[in-house]
């Protein structure tokens, strides 16, 4: 059964929930929904950008030629208070859309489900002067902060909703790519430069005009559901066969969303050696042969930005590029006490956006115990851990919202948010109701200037208050990288569990193994 012929399991579990953007859809806990429907397939748009972006004059004309198949989307009315721009690298935001609009809907399957949800969301950081790509899967099932968003490419846009949180493919759902490109920019404090958007007629064209992938499985795995038939060992496959092994997540290993993951990741190392084999990169004519396909038949779309003459200077930075100098990595994730089938980026996620946000070097290894005794440490928790209710204790208009919306970006559990007893308020108060809550106050002053901690034993218990004073205008900016105590970026792959580009494509075992480890 092929991929078209009908939906998944998780298709049939989960689309029925789906709501148009603009229906009434319930928030409780400060959630919107439940796990919205469908495996998407994006993951190719970051073989799609090495394609558009690698070749020479004559790809620089061609795509010229096509310019006008290519949807291009503004996304400027959503961008503020943007990170620093870095100019020696490239962020590129790569987006997987389930649309089912037109032969989407063969593919996918399109009774009862509405709209587009970016399933698939990636982020290509490009350090041209290393000749280095990194790519960071974000799972979908991400908690965000819901942020305002006005009406973009279809949707409905979406009004910010303080202290609540929804998941990061709604995001995409219910703002458009805009809405997507500014809330990861406002939770990773990663400049994004770009974006490229693929459907699944137009993954499944991609593979076809690479000449197909290789996969390898440890055992055979038939899913009519998602129309997977594959026998154990190496094959080379095709479009429809790709799309299934890149939807497929249910009844195969774990089930879940994180592992299938790690099989994309294993399908895309071995795109980026096929191409390196092929001489993609070297091939002009090649290039623009793939580049005519997915415009031409309107696959693809970018933001207006995206101009040949920022392709030109993306290309610039691939020269020489190697499937070994290629790392993709999953951002470290934890279960959301609130909603177990969501995840929450933990600490070192944190310690990853930084690296790349600067382009510079990931934390260094604790050093060994020193024989000269040394203050105790300061004990913190993990902001996932911090349950806050932020207060206004100044008065000043929408000063406890705000605040919410920037604590919750960094991990932290929003319980709520109002006003303060007393506008009276000159510097900010930290309120923990005993000793036991003081590490959890601890880890919230460090995202503030000027701020004390007071013990209030009418507070209950696992709850701090945060009361804004009136010196109060916005959290301390995250803390950089030190570039002289830290490993550079080239290790990415092995800090995080991540995989090279040049990895054995047989070596996927673990991304297979069910909850027994078999």
């Amino acid at each position: 059964m092929m991929p078209g012929d009908g939906m998944s399991r998780y298709d049939e579990h989960e689309a029925a929930g789906w709501q148009q953007p603009g229906d009434s859809v319930g928030r409780a806990a400060g959630h919107r929904g439940r796990r919205i429907a469908l495996i998407a397939t994006g993951a190719l748009a970051s073989v799609v950008a090495v394609a558009l972006v690698a070749g020479s004059l004559f790809a620089y004309v061609k795509y010229r030629q096509v310019y006008d198949g290519i949807k291009r989307v503004n996304v400027t009315h959503d961008l503020r208070n943007r990170p620093p721009a870095d100019p020696n690298s490239l962020n590129i935001l790569l987006i997987g859309s389930d649309t089912r609009s037109g032969e989407n809907g063969a593919i996918g399957g399109s009774t009862g489900i509405q709209g587009a949800r970016s399933d698939t969301v990636m982020l290509m950081h490009i350090a041209p002067g290393a000749h280095s790509v990194d790519v960071l899967s974000f799972p979908r099932d991400s908690v965000v902060p819901i942020l305002a968003c006005g009406a973009e490419d279809g949707t409905s846009g979406q009004t910010a909703q303080p202290g609540q949180v929804e998941q990061l493919n709604s995001t995409f759902a219910y703002g458009g790519p805009g809405c997507l490109w500014t809330t990861l920019e406002q939770t990773t404090h990663i400049r994004i430069d770009d974006f490229i958007e693929l459907t699944f007629v137009g993954f499944e064209h991609v593979i076809n005009d690479l000449n197909g992938v290789n996969v390898c499985l440890p055992a055979a795995v038939d899913d009519p559901m998602s129309g997977l038939n594959l026998t154990a060992g190496f094959h080379h496959i095709y479009g429809a066969q790709a799309l299934a092994f890149w939807r497929t997540r249910e009844d195969l290993g774990e089930g879940s969303d994180l592992q299938r993951i790690q099989r994309d990741q294993f399908l895309m190392a071995a795109l980026v050696q096929g191409i390196e084999k092929s001489g993609l990169i070297r091939d002009p004519a090649k290039i623009a042969s793939v580049l005519d396909d997915i415009s031409s038949n309107h696959y693809i779309a970018t933001d207006s930005e995206l101009n040949p003459s920022r392709m030109l200077q993306i290309a610039e930075g691939l020269r020489g590029l190697s499937s070994g100098s290629v790392q993709f990595v999953e951002v470290p994730t934890q279960t959301y006490a609130q909603e177990t089938a969501w995840v929450q980026w933990t600490s070192q996620a944190t310690a990853l956006f930084s690296a790349i946000a600067h382009d510079t070097r990931l934390p260094a290894a604790k050093p060994k115990a020193s024989a000269v005794p040394s203050a105790s440490p300061v004990a913190t928790v993990s902001p996932s851990a911090v349950n806050v209710q932020v207060l206004n204790g100044s008065g000043i208009s929408g000063v406890a919202a705000t605040a919410s919306t920037d604590l919750t970006s960094r991990g932290f559990n929003v319980v709520g948010s109002g006003n303060a007893a007393s506008f009276g308020y000159t510097h900010s108060v930290i309120q923990y109701a005993s000793a036991a809550g003081l590490p959890a106050g601890e880890t919230l002053k460090a995202q503030l200037s000027g701020v004390t901690l007071e013990e209030n034993t009418s507070l209950t218990p696992g709850t701090l208050n945060l009361i804004l004073g009136s010196s109060f205008s916005q959290l301390k900016a995250p803390a950089a990288a030190s570039p002289s105590s830290s490993a550079s970026t080239s290790n990415l792959a092995q800090q995080y569990g991540g995989i090279t580009g040049n990895v054995d494509v047989c070596h996927d075992s673990n991304a297979f193994a069910g909850p027994d480890g078999n």
